[in-house]
This record gives C-alpha cells, structure tokens and sequence, in this order.
C-alpha cells in the first residue's frame, strides 16, 4: 500500500489546509492557505465563496502534485460547521457572501423565536440551542434579504449549503448537491433522531425543501471529482464537520472518550452512543458520525473565545508578537496575583449561552503587567473547558438516573489544534481539569479524521467499533495534573464568580 495515498481537504474559518496520508493514515504532504474574513457591519462575519473554492483546489493540487505517481484511493473533506451558503443551481454562483458561523446578525430574530416559545421544540428535535451560531437563521436572513432569493428559491432554481456542500457541487462539475449527517444535524433544520430534515423546522424557518442538499453518510460514495478541476477524477468518499472529523482523528470512538479543539474557537465532544443523550446543562446533542445508516451521538460544548484571546494579545493589545510567547510569559507571571479573564468579546457559550456577555478583566493591580494577561488569557481557556466537561458529566449522569444510559466522567482529555502545542497551557488545562491531557503525534486531527472516513470508505481502514480501529492515532505527550484538587476548585470558583458578572452584558 506504500503507493496508496487518500487526500484530506480541511476548510476551516481561518485557513483551508489539504493534506495527503498514506494507507497507515501516516501524513505525506500538507499545503494551507490563510482565508481572509470580512466584517462588513459590528457582529457580522462573512467569506468570499470563490475563496473557499479556489483556496480548495489549490491546496489539493500542491498535495497531489507531492505525491504524484501515488494511486489516490479517494477524497475526504472536512469544513467549519453552519457557515452557510446560497447558489444558484444554474451558473453555481453564491448570491451573497458565505455567513460565517460567528456571525451574530440574526440574534433579533433567535429572540423573537425564543419568546414565541419555540426554543424547547427546536431543542428536542435538532439538539441545538436557538441561536445564531446555526445555520437556520442565517439561510432565514439570505432568503428575506437577498434580492429575488425567496422566488428563485421557491422555483427551485438555488442550493443551499454548509461549505462542504459548496465545495462538493463545485468540485463534482455541479453533479452533486449532497451532505453528511454531521453537517446536515448543525442546520437546526434537521432531525437528529430520525435522520431526516424537518417539516416543522422548515415552516418554522420559512425554507423551501427544495433548496436542502441530500443527506449521505460520512463514509459514503458522495461522487467524482471533475476532471476539469483537479486535472483527474477522484472518488470523494467521506465527509464530516470539523468537530466530528476531529473526534474521530482523535479515535474516540467509545462512549465516555472526549476530545476538545482549541482553534479559534475551543470546541469539546464526548461520544455518549447509539443513542442521542439530551442535555441539561445547555450543552448540544449532536451526531458524532453516521456510518453504514447507524447514527453515533455526542455532547458538545462551544467556546466562543479560545485561540483567539492570544490573537487579542497580539493584534489588540500588542502585548505579544507572536502567539508562541504566551505560554513563555505565562509562565513568568507572578504567582499572587489572581487575574481572571472572561473573553466574552462575541458573548459567552456553552454552558451560559449568553450573547449579551461581554468580556472583562478582574483582579487588576499597579504590578499586573503582560505576563499576568497572557496567564489569564490561557486560563480562561482551562477554565471554560471545566465547565464544559462538568456540564457532560452532569447530563450523562442525569440520563444515566433516567435508565437512559450508563453514569460516565471523562478521565483523560485528549487535545489538538494550535493551542495544544503550548506545553503550559496543555499543563494548565490538566490541573485546572484535575485529569490527564492527551496530546498525539498528528496534531491535524480534523485533516486525519477527514481522511480516516475516506479510507474506511475505499476499504483500507476498519470502521469505528471494528477491531484494529485506531484511525492512526499516536500518543506525543501526556500531561498529568500537578494542581492539588482544592486548589483548582477554588480557582474555578473565581472564575465562575467573575462569569457570573458579565452575564446579561
């Protein structure tokens, strides 16, 4: 199998990275592009579509063109979730810029939804909280604020589309308008426990069916490339939102494992089964994979404001030059000090789900300096993942009281994405979590989990469950909490207290 490679397209909100592994999913090239974002009014975040497109197949002909002479056994692709798209099914031109999943433009009408008291049904059929972070609203806002949309829609001349639907049309020569299950369940348009997209969402929303791509597996047969693209035809043979891809990069497929990404964003997941767990503690039950018709769920947790609190640092405050000094200063911060950090700059997430909250800073005094802000900055990442692995442990423990499944806590966290390289900041989050940090090998997860689909799919991986399944995954460090448990305690509880005062904005 040595001249056997499968292609993983990663297109995340800041970069799009193709990548190509061999039959052992041990990588063999990687090429990335920086993806502009556009700001074109306060909360309103968008992509230029053909930005997605053309950084797509630029990056995968670099790839192919490193592995030339390789056999190229298919294609996984991988996106950022709920980023959502309109074209039209003629000519595939977007109508409108890509309104990107931070996009905040239709919080009025999450809040006229929320007091017209549909927010439980929206929870119990799609697991998601009613907010603008999903795609619902903001194919919504398209539809109304497009000109000539809602006709054309409702003529069914467009397709809309989360970016792995985009890219798919575009790459199969417009022969296919599908999706993954994973993307699909991001929507708030679509039944997670049947599996299928929802008439009440759908009148809820005022969306025409006709737009909707079809939903396939991850693993699935979703089409050929066009020749005319990528200069040959590839079987494109897995798809899957980031999160999910990197859940199963990470190889966490039992109930109980957990994974959390911390790009931009911080994003945790913890496989609960075979069937959906709902939550409690507002947290999302989403599907972790779809393989072979069998539906895998999950619990998610979001953070808003990860990786980008350092990007603060730099850009804003200019405390730092580069991302990779905040762990250095950190580590020179002065012990006595106690500054807590809430980057609530685009509100707060799970579990407060507070779009108001904006961010503030406690504990200042003549000697804070920016050791003691790149200190807080990181903690507050350890921070809002304790609170996010407390909320998981809550629910599985309250469906595990209702016979619904088995108590469960997470014991080890294993961890990918820029932040993750930092050993003080992975060694913060082990003591803050009071449980070991799981760092592998392959710190493109999301890529790997891409691929991984794609070769169980082509028949050169085993499925999640089967034995041998590993997806590739490697061990590179593991941290181990050094933090007497009280003391993380009480550290937490400054937290949660300085949270607790910038809720409501």
């Amino acid at each position: 199998m040595a001249d056997t490679v499968v292609l993983a397209l990663d297109q995340g909100t800041t970069s799009t990275r193709a990548m190509a592994f061999g039959a052992d999913l041990a990588p063999r090239a990687t090429a990335r592009i920086a993806l502009a974002q556009h700001f074109p009014a306060s909360g309103w975040v968008e992509h230029a579509p053909e930005d997605l497109l053309a950084h797509s197949i630029a990056t995968l002909k670099q790839v192919m063109a490193a592995t030339e002479g390789a056999t190229i056994a298919g294609l996984g692709l991988t996106n950022q979730r709920e980023t959502t798209l309109l074209w039209d099914r003629t000519t595939g031109r977007a109508l409108h810029r890509a309104i990107v999943w931070q996009d905040r433009r239709t919080a009025p009408l999450c809040d006229t939804l929320r007091a017209a008291g549909v927010a439980s049904m929206i929870a119990q059929r799609t697991g998601l909280v009613l907010d603008p972070y999903f795609s619902a609203t903001k194919l919504a806002w398209l539809l109304e604020e497009v000109p000539g949309a809602r006709t054309a829609a409702e003529a069914g001349r467009l397709c809309f589309g989360t970016v792995d639907s985009w890219l798919l049309w575009h790459l199969t020569g417009g022969r296919v308008h599908a999706t993954d299950a994973t993307n699909a369940a991001r929507t708030m348009l679509f039944d997670i426990t049947t599996g299928t997209w929802d008439d009440d969402m759908l009148r809820l929303f005022r969306i025409p069916a006709s737009v909707l791509p079809q939903v396939l597996d991850c693993a699935a047969e979703f089409g050929m490339t066009d020749a005319s693209v990528l200069g040959r035809a590839i079987p494109i043979r897995g798809i899957a939102g980031d999160q999910q891809a990197a859940t199963l990069g990470q190889a966490c497929f039992l109930p109980g494992m957990v994974k959390s990404t911390y790009g931009t964003g911080g994003f945790a997941l913890m496989v609960t089964g075979d069937a959906p767990v709902p939550s409690n503690n507002r947290l999302l039950t989403t599907i972790a994979w779809q393989i072979a018709g069998r539906r895998t769920y999950a619990l998610e947790g979001t953070i808003f404001i990860a990786g980008a609190a350092v990007q603060w640092l730099r850009d804003g405050l200019g405390i730092i030059n580069a991302a990779e000094e905040a762990g250095r200063l950190a580590a020179e911060a002065d012990p006595a000090q106690s500054v807590i950090l809430v980057p609530a700059f685009v509100g707060l997430g799970a579990p407060w789900w507070d779009s108001s909250a904006r961010g503030a800073i406690f504990g200042l005094n003549r000697n804070t300096g920016p050791a003691e802000f790149c200190r807080a900055a990181l903690e507050s990442v350890a921070f809002q993942t304790r609170d996010l692995l407390l909320a998981m442990a809550a629910d599985l423990n309250d469906a595990a009281a209702r016979g619904g499944g088995t108590a469960m806590t997470p014991t080890v966290l294993r961890v990918d994405g820029g932040m993750s390289e930092s050993d003080w900041t992975m060694q913060c989050l082990a003591d803050i979590l009071g449980a070991p940090v799981d760092r592998p090998v392959v710190q493109e997860t999301t890529a790997l989990g891409a691929a991984y689909l794609a070769a169980v799919q082509a028949g050169l991986q085993p499925a999640p469950g089967d034995v041998g399944a590993g997806a590739g995954w490697r061990l590179d460090r593991r941290f181990v909490p050094n933090l007497p448990a009280a003391e993380a305690t009480r550290r937490h509880d400054r937290w949660t207290d300085a949270v607790r005062r910038t809720l409501g904005g």
